[in-house]
C-alpha cells in the first residue's frame, strides 16, 4: 500500500538516482575490497611465513610482488570507496531532505482545519526536524543491500578455492545473521516507536511550557513546570533504555557472527593448507561483517516506521470533496445567513455582540480558517464551503486579535502580506495609517530593526497595530478586522480609526469590523449585533458608504477620543 510520504520519498529517490547509484557502487567497492584485502592479507602473511620457514630456496622462489600489489590496490579502493560513499550518499540524502522539509511545511499549512487544531507547535517542529532526520537514515542506508551483496560475492571468491563446505557454512551463517537481525528488529520495533513518541511528547511539553514562562514565574510555578518536563524526560529515558537493551543484542550478533563464520571456515578448510585456511577464515569473517550495514538498518526499523507514519499523517491529502468554485475577479458580495445580511462591495460593517457569540468565528470562516457548514455564508453567489480556499483568501485581508509576528525585522513582518517588489513608500503608508510610523522610525534601523520573537520589543498595542499595517498591505477587496483597537488608549484609538476611515475611502475596500469598543463602530455604515433580540428574519442589504461620509465618520471617531 502506497502512502503520501512513501510517494514523496520514492520521487526523491528517483530524482537522486544517479547519486544513489554512485553511492551504491562505492559501498559495494568498499565491502568487496575489505573482504578481499583481509582474506588476501591472511593468505599472503601465512604463505610468506611458511616460505621463510622452508629455507632460502623456497623464500627466493616465493612471488610476493603480485599479492603485495593486490593488497595495496584493495586498500586504496577501500579508502577511496568509503570517501566517495560518504560524500555522494550524504549529498543525495541532503538533496532529498531539501525537498522533503518544504513539502512537509506546505502540507502543515494546508492541513484541514479539524486536523490542524490537534497539531501543536512542538509537534509540528518535531515532525519537521526529528522525524525528517530519521528519514535521512533511510537514504544513507540505501546502499547497504548492495554492500552486503558485494561482500558475499567477494567472500565466495575467497572461500570456494578452500572448498564447498567452508563456502556453504559461511553462506548459512550469513543468511542466519540477516534472519536473526530481522527477527530482533521486529521484536524491538515497539521500543523504537516509543522513543520517537516520547521524544515528541517531551518537545511538545517543553514548547507549551516555555511559551508560558512569564505566567509560570508570576504564579510561582517554576518547580511545577520543571517537574512536568522531568516526567516526560524520565519517559524518554525509559524508552531509550529499552532501545539500548535491544541494541545490545544487535551488537552481540554483529560481533559474534563473524567470529563464528571464521571458526567454521577455518575448521572446514584445513585440508586446503594453512594459507588457504587463513584466507578462508578471514574472508568468512569479513563476508558476514559486510552485513553490518543491513543490521544497523534493521535496528532502527521501529523508529523509522514511527517517523514515517507521523509524517504521513501530515502529508496525506484530505479526502476528495466536491468540485471547488473559483471566484471571478472583482469585488465580491458577501451574504451571511446569521445574522441575515448581504454586504455589498465597499461597505463598512460593524459586528458586535457578547463575548463568545461567534463574531471572530465569522471572520475565520471567511478566510477559511474553520470548516464552514453549507448554507452559512456565500461569496458572489457561491457557497463558501464550495469555494477553493486559495481563491477565497485572495478576497480578504485579515488582522486577527492576536496577530502572530515573525522573529525578524519590521520589514519581514510587513512583506508577508504584499509582493516582493512592493515599494518602501507603501510600507510606510501602511504604518502611518496604523499610527505606528513614528515608533518604527525611532527604532535603530527603522524598517530593518529586529523585533524579536513574536515582536518581543513591541508593546501589545504596537504588535496589534503592526498586524493591522500588514493587513493594509494586502491587495484584497475586503478588510476583516478583529478588535483592531483593543488595548489602545483613547487618543491612539481615535487616530487609528480616523486613518482607517480615510484609507477605506481612498482604496474603496469594504470592511467587516469586529469590536466591543464604540469608536471603531462609528465609521461603520451599519452595525450587526449577534445574539439577543436583534436577529432579523429578512436579509438586510448594506450598500457602499458614500465617499463624502468618510470625513464625517473620521471626525466622529476623533470626537470620541
Amino acid at each position: 500500500m502506497t502512502t503520501a510520504i512513501g510517494d514523496l520519498i520514492g520521487a526523491s529517490i528517483r530524482r537522486q538516482r544517479l547519486r544513489l547509484a554512485l553511492a551504491c557502487l562505492a559501498a559495494a567497492t568498499v565491502t568487496a575490497s575489505s573482504v578481499l584485502l583481509l582474506g588476501l592479507s591472511g593468505w599472503f602473511i601465512t604463505a610468506a611465513g611458511l616460505a621463510g620457514l622452508a629455507g632460502p630456496l623456497a623464500a627466493n622462489a616465493f612471488n610476493y610482488m603480485l599479492p603485495a600489489v593486490c593488497i595495496r590496490l584493495f586498500a586504496i579502493l577501500r579508502t577511496g570507496g568509503r570517501y566517495a560513499e560518504r560524500v555522494i550518499g550524504h549529498d543525495a540524502a541532503l538533496g532529498a531532505l531539501a525537498e522533503l522539509r518544504p513539502a512537509l511545511f506546505a502540507a502543515i499549512l494546508r492541513t484541514p482545519v479539524a486536523r490542524a487544531l490537534d497539531l501543536t507547535v512542538g509537534d509540528a517542529s518535531t515532525r519537521l526536524v526529528q522525524d525528517v532526520d530519521a528519514v535521512e537514515a533511510r537514504f544513507v542506508r540505501l546502499p547497504a543491500p548492495w554492500a552486503a551483496g558485494a561482500a558475499f560475492l567477494a567472500g565466495m571468491a575467497l572461500l570456494l578455492p578452500a572448498g564447498l563446505p567452508a563456502a556453504g557454512a559461511t553462506t548459512a551463517i550469513f543468511a542466519a545473521t540477516l534472519l536473526a537481525g530481522w527477527w530482533l528488529a521486529g521484536r524491538g520495533a515497539g521500543a523504537g516507536r516509543d522513543v520517537q513518541r516520547a521524544n515528541s511528547r517531551l518537545k511538545e511539553r517543553y514548547a507549551s511550557l516555555i511559551s508560558a514562562a512569564a505566567e509560570l514565574r508570576a504564579y510561582g510555578l517554576d518547580g511545577w513546570a520543571a517537574d512536568r518536563i522531568a516526567q516526560e524526560g524520565q519517559g524518554l529515558l525509559a524508552a531509550q533504555a529499552r532501545v539500548t537493551a535491544w541494541g545490545g543484542w544487535f551488537a552481540a550478533l554483529q560481533a559474534g557472527a563473524p567470529v563464528l563464520a571464521a571458526m567454521a571456515a577455518l575448521g572446514l578448510s584445513r585440508h586446503a593448507g594453512p594459507p588457504a585456511a587463513a584466507m578462508a577464515a578471514l574472508g568468512a569473517a569479513m563476508t558476514v561483517d559486510g552485513a553490518g550495514a543491513l543490521l544497523r538498518g534493521f535496528e532502527v526499523r521501529g523508529s523509522l516506521a514511527e517517523s514515517e507514519a507521523r509524517l504521513d499523517a501530515i502529508m496525506a491529502a484530505p479526502p476528495a470533496g466536491r468540485a471547488r468554485s473559483v471566484l471571478p475577479p472583482g469585488r465580491p458580495w458577501i451574504i451571511l445567513a446569521e445574522p441575515a445580511a448581504r454586504l455589498s462591495p465597499g461597505s463598512i460593517v460593524g459586528l458586535t455582540g457578547p463575548s463568545g457569540i461567534g463574531k471572530t468565528t465569522i471572520l475565520e470562516l471567511l478566510v477559511g480558517l474553520r470548516t464552514c457548514p453549507e448554507g452559512t455564508i456565500s461569496v458572489d453567489g457561491a457557497d463558501i464551503a464550495a469555494i477553493d480556499p486559495a481563491a477565497l483568501r485572495r478576497c480578504f485581508a485579515y488582522a486577527p486579535q492576536d496577530a502572530a509576528l515573525l522573529s525578524g525585522t519590521v520589514r519581514d513582518n510587513l512583506m508577508l502580506a504584499c509582493a516582493a517588489d512592493t515599494a518602501e513608500a507603501a510600507l510606510w503608508d501602511a504604518l502611518r495609517d496604523a499610527a505606528l510610523d513614528a515608533r518604527v522610525r525611532a527604532l535603530p534601523s527603522g524598517l530593518d530593526s529586529w523585533i524579536g520573537e513574536n515582536g518581543a520589543i513591541l508593546s501589545g498595542g504596537e504588535k496589534r497595530r503592526l498586524g493591522l499595517a500588514r493587513a493594509y498591505l494586502r491587495a484584497a477587496p475586503w478588510l476583516l478586522l478583529d478588535e483592531p483597537t483593543a488595548g489602545l488608549d483613547g487618543a491612539t484609538e481615535a487616530v487609528v480609526v480616523s486613518r482607517l476611515a480615510v484609507r477605506l475611502g481612498r482604496t474603496g475596500q469594504g470592511a467587516l469590523i469586529v469590536s466591543h469598543r464604540p469608536t471603531p463602530l462609528t465609521i461603520c455604515g451599519v452595525t450587526l449585533r449577534l445574539g439577543g433580540d436583534t436577529a432579523a428574519s429578512e436579509t438586510r442589504i448594506f450598500p457602499t458608504a458614500a465617499p463624502a461620509s468618510v470625513p464625517a465618520m473620521a471626525a466622529a471617531a476623533s470626537a470620541l477620543a
